[in-house]
């Protein structure tokens, strides 16, 4: 029988919930020494007067929770970016199910997508936006039956980044 999820907008409460699966996720994909977030930077980032970012949370009922007992089993944390060519478009930089409810045919990650994708119309977004480790084959063919597809490969767009004393010396000018 289908399992029992919800998902809803995430509240400053929340933000401990997603500090803990934002280090799952980062240790997922062998990258948890790069995690610099606290609860509390997520907490004025997400939640402030000018947040940064939204986030959905995927809660199950009590009798459905982890061995841990978290009742907060999945997250989406987004922002809305601007393309000069299509308009307004909605970037989604974490999509996270706990592994022990990602159970294909459950849904959880594709109803969080959807949601993501239903935000951002409702925004008037006309596109969504995401990166994803090469290695990720299984989350990779996830999207591209989601309708999504590789425009590293069909358009040859490379992400790219400037941080830590880069960033500092490109500030100073």
């Amino acid at each position: 029988r289908a399992m029992q999820y919800s998902i809803r907008e995430a509240t400053s409460e929340d933000c401990k919930d997603i500090a803990r699966m934002i280090m799952e996720l980062a240790s997922y994909e062998k990258m948890s020494d790069q995690v610099k977030i606290t609860q509390e930077v997520l907490e004025t980032d997400g939640f402030s007067n000018h947040p940064f970012f939204k986030c959905l949370i995927a809660e199950v009922p009590e009798e459905h929770k982890s061995k841990e007992g978290h009742s907060k089993v999945g997250y989406a944390l987004y922002f809305y970016t601007y393309s000069t060519w299509k308009g307004r478009a909605v970037y989604m930089e974490d999509l996270y199910v706990m592994p022990e409810y990602r159970v294909a045919g459950k849904g959880l990650g594709c109803a969080l997508m959807r949601r993501v994708a239903q935000e951002g119309k409702v925004a008037g977004c006309s596109q969504l936006n995401f990166a994803l480790l090469d290695w990720n084959t299984g989350s990779r063919d996830f999207y591209v039956s989601q309708g999504c597809w590789d425009i590293t490969d069909s358009l040859g767009y490379h992400f790219m980044r400037c941080e830590g004393s880069a960033f500092e010396l490109l500030a100073q000018g």
